[in-house]
């Protein structure tokens, strides 16, 4: 049960970032000190967590039985790599921010459980089981209500919004379908603090932070990105690698789908947001289409491991 809880918690802490990025926003912040102040105080509480782990003689732990694999310098550089597609998530999703309501970002960001789909079909070169495509379909019908398609105000919504929400979508996907295949027996804490600095570092590439030097940081920028590192690139990674390992990826993959109703929540409650019952609808659709695979899957488990009788 305990697991379970870490991972519950660890994607609704990923539900509380578009509040946060939007309240930065109205302060006058800009998209890349937003991004940047949060992946710089991440790396650096990973940073001091990995470096209390070592002290403490804990670096070497065991896991599952075997020890950790061991780090070089050309497989770091593979982890700094798969943080790209980290940063360049935040940085799409957190554009989109700009021209479009929190309450649809988030619902625009969990496209990706389709564009996953379509591309481990093409990747398979096999046509998705029956379950999926019905997964698939509630999704889209969800996606449908949830962005107010059947209501008059949709007319009003940004297309840039839109097309940056779902390159973020893309973007999570292909994030998502390399960092589980970067290095999976490595320290999970050292697995993350080398793609968040990878990611760090991309940024930094794209917009130098001229914050660092330039005072904006020593205000309300240091707190915001104190929240967002926190809750965003240091408590959840950490709580997945804890709970996931014990609770499987289908059962965490379910789990994980409470970010969406947490930042639709909250867009409703802090940012005063109008959500209607018709979204409200729409994002429930979108939980059922996460979770009807897995459902299907685990209740086909257990009624092919059911006694057959004498």
């Amino acid at each position: 049960m305990k697991h379970m809880i870490a991972v519950f918690f660890g994607a609704a802490s990923y539900g509380i970032l578009s509040t946060f990025v939007v309240l930065a926003y109205d302060k006058g912040y800009k998209l890349q000190e937003v991004v940047g102040t949060q992946l710089l105080v991440g790396f650096l509480l990973l940073s001091l967590l990995s470096l209390a782990m070592k002290w403490k003689g804990k670096g070497q732990q065991k896991q599952a039985g075997a020890a950790f694999e061991r780090l070089n310098g050309k497989k770091v550089a593979w982890l700094m790599l798969a943080g790209v597609p980290q940063a360049a998530t935040g940085l799409l999703y957190y554009n989109a921010l700009k021209y479009i309501p929190a309450s649809l970002a988030i619902i625009l960001l969990f496209q990706f459980v389709w564009i996953s789909l379509v591309i481990q079909a093409v990747r398979q070169r096999k046509w998705p089981q029956a379950i999926m495509l019905v997964s698939l379909a509630i999704v889209i019908a969800g996606t449908v209500l949830a962005a107010g398609v059947l209501e008059e105000q949709v007319q009003a919504v940004s297309m840039t919004g839109i097309l940056f929400g779902l390159l973020a979508a893309v973007s999570y996907t292909v994030f998502i379908l390399i960092s589980g295949g970067v290095l999976p027996k490595a320290n999970p804490l050292h697995r993350t603090l080398w793609m968040v600095a990878g990611a760090l570092l991309f940024v930094s590439l794209i917009f130098p932070p001229h914050h660092l030097i330039n005072g904006r940081l020593w205000g309300d920028l240091l707190l915001f990105g104190l929240l967002l590192g926190c809750f965003g690139a240091f408590i959840p990674p950490l709580l997945f690698a804890y709970g996931v390992p014990y609770i499987g990826e289908g059962l965490a993959g379910i789990l994980g789908a409470v970010e969406l109703p947490v930042a639709v929540m909250l867009s409703t409650l802090v940012l005063h947001e109008q959500v209607s019952w018709l979204k409200w609808a729409g994002v429930l659709l979108v939980l059922v289409g996460i979770i009807v695979p897995e459902a299907y899957r685990r209740r086909k488990e257990k009624l092919s491991y059911q006694p057959t009788g004498c």
